[in-house]
């Protein structure tokens, strides 16, 4: 495993979380924090519906984005932040669900990019069923920090 650059980086991922108004505006959550690896939930709502009651492929692009974003930004140094420069999806079944969970994880590590990828599930009485999968270039900006409020 790759060594931890800022022994705080979970306390760092979730406070750039809280920041990001998109997630709040689609009521995401993000329960899980590891070095290299995040979840985020969304609840299904009608707000993320598509025209067939299903969530939006735009609204599972934001959480397999957001995901595997934040699973980059747990292993760059604190006074670095990370922006996405590229990713591609492929949506492999509806978002039909009471709750989406979207796994990022990073695949490779690097000092100027990151290559990670999430996969999104559906959760329907209590069965996980695969709906996306994404892989996606991070770009590590040094020396960088995130917008405060």
């Amino acid at each position: 495993m790759h060594r931890i650059s800022d022994p705080h980086f979970a306390e760092r991922v979730l406070a750039s979380f809280a920041r990001q108004n998109a997630m709040a505006l689609i009521q995401a959550s993000m329960p899980v924090v590891e070095h290299g690896r995040t979840e985020i939930h969304l609840p299904h709502w009608s707000g993320v519906e598509q025209q067939h009651g299903f969530v939006h492929g735009g609204v599972v692009g934001m959480i397999a984005d957001s995901a595997a974003g934040y699973a980059a930004m747990s292993m760059v140094a604190a006074t670095a932040s990370v922006l996405t420069v590229e990713y591609k999806m492929n949506l492999v079944a509806p978002a039909d669900g009471e709750k989406l969970i979207a796994r990022g994880q990073v695949v490779r590590p690097g000092r100027t990019l990151i290559v990670t990828q999430a996969d999104v599930f559906a959760l329907k009485d209590g069965r996980e069923t695969l709906c996306a999968l994404m892989q996606q270039t991070i770009m590590v900006m040094h020396g960088k920090t995130e917008k405060q409020t």
